[in-house]
């Protein structure tokens, strides 16, 4: 009894790093579908230009610009890929709504266009002066036949204007999901229905049983972590890529950064996903790069080409690794 006892546990032990194993011995994931997602939308602004002689842009038409001419870019540098727009037009989409389109269609890539913005200070100038009239008020008598006397007199005072100050930060930063913030990306796998990566990374020639994993069993769960992670990975590859190109514009490019909150939909979707905030919105030369259609075509291009090396160095990591 106590030899049973012993045996049970060291073959699922056994059993279980057996799968973990053939998943580890994953064949080249193939780019197939990608996820292009232009920020906010329809009764959701955005961010909006603000600073005294803004262009009075709205963040959800410039991610929209630039969501549309990355679409075509990919479409034409990458015409073998399905590139799915989670919008077109100008509609509200919640968070929710644009993860279940990137997850119903199976993406192998989500990419968010946002524009950034920042608290703007307060700035006054003087406008001219205004005359005022004041009182002047004085008592005489004692007791009960004190009086108050009013003597009116004029006074010049400035008048100001106050306006906002455009911001000074300026450039182009790649998001990611915060590695330590999983939980929602382990429900996105774990909660996916039909492929998932884990169809693609079987070991070639594994038996059928494993190309569809029960993420809601203990150990599904373990290889979900695993997924979560390499997703992590992925994004943080590709965000290094974009990051990379956006600098070879000469633009600032300010780094990849991990969101500590803010970006759900990241979380959400069930495969690497970065955000690209293109630049800042209530910072003058920005604005202007933003809404014109050399700076939009730049930023669709940079993109694009990130994504072909990315797509270059997960289908053969072999070729990549003897290369460096």
């Amino acid at each position: 009894m106590q030899g049973s006892i012993r045996i049970i546990p060291l073959f699922f032990v056994t059993f279980f790093f057996t799968d973990i194993h053939k998943i580890s011995a994953q064949q080249p994931k193939k780019l197939k579908t990608i996820i292009v997602d232009a920020g906010h939308g329809g009764n959701d602004a955005g961010a909006c230009g603000q600073y005294e002689n803004s262009l009075r842009s709205k963040e959800k038409d410039v991610t929209l610009a630039i969501a549309m001419k990355l679409v075509a870019e990919l479409k034409k540098q990458l015409p073998g890929l399905n590139t799915i727009p989670t919008r077109t037009t100008d509609i509200y989409q919640s968070p929710n709504e644009k993860a279940v389109i990137a997850n119903q269609n199976k993406g192998d890539l989500f990419i968010c266009i946002h524009a950034d913005s920042g608290p703007l200070n307060t700035g006054r100038r003087l406008t001219g002066t205004r005359t005022v009239t004041r009182y002047k008020v004085t008592y005489t008598g004692k007791g009960k036949k004190k009086k108050k006397k009013s003597t009116p007199y004029t006074v010049e005072e400035p008048v100001y204007e106050y306006y906002k100050m455009p911001l000074t930060r300026s450039g182009t930063s790649v998001w990611i999901f915060a590695a330590h913030k999983t939980s929602d990306k382990l429900k996105a796998i774990m909660d996916q229905e039909g492929q998932t990566e884990a169809e693609y990374e079987i070991e070639a020639g594994a038996d059928s049983s494993y190309n569809a994993f029960d993420f809601n069993t203990p150990e599904g769960r373990t290889i979900a972590q695993i997924y979560a992670k390499r997703y992590q990975e992925k994004s943080d590859r590709l965000a290094t890529l974009v990051n990379e190109e956006v600098e070879k514009t000469g633009r600032p490019s300010l780094g990849v950064s991990q969101r500590q909150k803010g970006i759900w939909v990241l979380q959400a979707t069930n495969m690497p996903a970065i955000l690209v905030e293109t630049g800042f919105i209530n910072n003058p030369e920005d604005e202007r790069y933003l809404n014109s259609e050399e700076g939009q075509q730049e930023l669709a291009e940079s993109i694009t080409k990130a994504v072909i090396k990315y797509k270059s160095q997960i289908e053969n990591p072999v070729n990549n690794q003897t290369s460096k």
